[in-house]
């Protein structure tokens, strides 16, 4: 106790006030009077003492330091020296990050309302392949569309935790991206370092294998006999028949597993046929005058409108003025009610090379020839290259299907729910017709129209297909309206 009160002593003669207030009254509060029990009362955890110029310490007899509040052994003789002034600084260490660092989740986007999954088809990029802002890493397969998923960020590829086939939702992460351009390197070092220990796992499995000495006892052993099995029977003669077929061999056939497009195609179409009362009606066009109205104008009117003049958009207006006159094929029936609508939104088959895809013109009533050629090509290129979106698809009060591109003579077409009725186009071949009372060669065209016979009968059938025949051998009629 006497010791204690002399370093007290000493340390109030020779710090000043305020240094007493702040370091060494905060160490002696907490000071227990016992020397037997030595503690430590100068920096704290994650804090460093720093002796400054002009400080004063205490030592000992044998001339080594002490920090105040340490033991001090009884036969230590104190001298009036420097006493310690100590001032202490925070030094605990801080992880950052610049603002350039990060990872940043790649998810699924929204598919639209009626979609809820989708199929990852195909991943577009690798771990340590650099991206830029919403390029495209992967792509999902949904019913009706292929949808890409994008980068949120420019940056590198850290991880791809998805893999190809695996059913997505909108938000599930398909990829990390960094956007430190230092992860690059860390991903392509990870990769290599795997590669150059195989090797080495390699050189050292063929020394236990060489070691082993079984080999000369199998020469020794006594299977050599089983090669000595009987012969195989001979095969049957020519004039004997098998009992069972002769199936390919397996290793010519390859199991695909269907695309989501086409799984819903196949879906649709047999809904269709177990839904609908199918009946189809045929008739035949000559195409003569429409295919010279098409070559007389083609220049001009690409020249002013940017667009060939197709044949397709002379039976969409055909189409439109049979459905109006026949609103009974725009029409639908909703359990006991029919539903008849008072627009023409008409959807177009394109074949794609991932499936069957229907986009659709909107309003087409409200349209021009130029219009909608311009809009059938729009739609057309999108639907190739896989970019349509699914409100381009939706809907839809009648379909037409142009077989005639592909060489088609005639079929019956499938109608496409919740519609109707389906017009089908076939190609132009020149048949020997009577005109006039002669024999003449002109270039005809079958056309068919496959309807739900539940809501439509047979007369309307027939009358609409008539008005289509009409308006495409005298495309005056629509000037007229007649």
């Amino acid at each position: 106790m006497a010791i204690w009160s002399i370093v007290r002593r000493k340390v109030v003669n020779g710090c000043n006030s305020s240094y007493f207030s702040s370091i060494i009254g905060k160490s002696w509060k907490s000071t227990s009077a016992k020397a037997s029990h030595p503690r430590y009362y100068g920096a704290l955890s994650k804090e460093t003492s720093v002796f400054v110029r002009g400080s004063r310490v205490v030592v000992n007899a044998v001339s080594l330091p002490s920090y105040l509040g340490s033991s001090l052994s009884s036969n230590a003789i104190m001298s009036r020296v420097t006493l310690p002034c100590i001032q202490t600084f925070n030094t605990s260490i801080r992880l950052f990050s610049s603002d350039e660092g990060g990872s940043v989740d790649a998810v699924v986007p929204y598919m639209g309302e009626s979609i809820s999954d989708g199929t990852l088809a195909t991943i577009l990029k690798k771990p340590g392949d650099r991206v830029e802002a919403d390029e495209p890493i992967a792509q999902i397969e949904t019913d009706k569309v292929t949808i890409d998923v994008s980068s949120p960020t420019a940056g590198t590829i850290e991880k791809i935790v998805a893999k190809e086939g695996d059913t997505v939702e909108p938000g599930f992460k398909i990829a990390v991206i960094s956007k430190s351009s230092g992860a690059a390197t860390k991903v392509e070092d990870s990769e290599k370092k795997p590669e150059e220990s195989k090797p080495e796992k390699k050189e050292e499995k063929p020394k236990p294998v060489a070691e082993s000495p079984p080999s000369p006892k199998v020469e020794t052993s006594p299977p050599k006999e089983k090669p000595r099995a009987p012969p195989p029977p001979p095969p049957p003669a020519s004039g004997a028949s098998p009992r069972e077929p002769q199936l390919p061999p397996k290793d010519r056939e390859r199991r695909v597993p269907m695309t989501r497009l086409r799984k819903r195609v196949a879906t649709r179409l047999k809904d269709s046929q177990n839904t609908f009362a199918l009946l189809t009606t045929f008739n035949e066009v000559d195409m003569t005058n429409l295919m010279k109205l098409r070559s007389e104008y083609k220049d001009a009117f690409l020249e002013k409108h940017g667009v060939k003049l197709g044949l397709m958009s002379g039976f969409i207006k055909g189409a439109i003025s049979a459905l109006q006159n026949q609103p009974v094929v725009n029409a639908v029936i909703d359990g006991e009610d029919i539903i008849y609508r008072d627009y023409v939104d008409i959807s177009i088959a394109v074949g794609t090379p991932k499936g069957l895809v229907v986009p659709v013109l909107r309003n087409v009533e409200q349209m021009n020839f130029a219009e909608i050629e311009k809009e059938i090509n729009r739609l057309a290129k999108k639907a190739t290259a896989g970019t349509i979106s699914i409100d381009e698809m939706a809907g839809g009060t009648f379909t037409i299907s142009n077989g005639g591109v592909y060489g088609s003579l005639l079929s019956t077409p499938i109608i496409n729910p919740p519609q109707s009725a389906i017009l089908g186009m076939h190609s132009i071949v020149n048949r020997p017709m009577v005109v006039g009372g002669e024999v003449m060669s002109r270039p005809m065209m079958y056309i068919a129209l496959t309807y739900d016979h539940r809501l439509i009968d047979g007369r309307e059938a027939v009358l609409f297909l008539r008005r289509i025949k009409d308006v495409v051998e005298d495309p005056r009629r629509l000037l007229l309206d007649i």
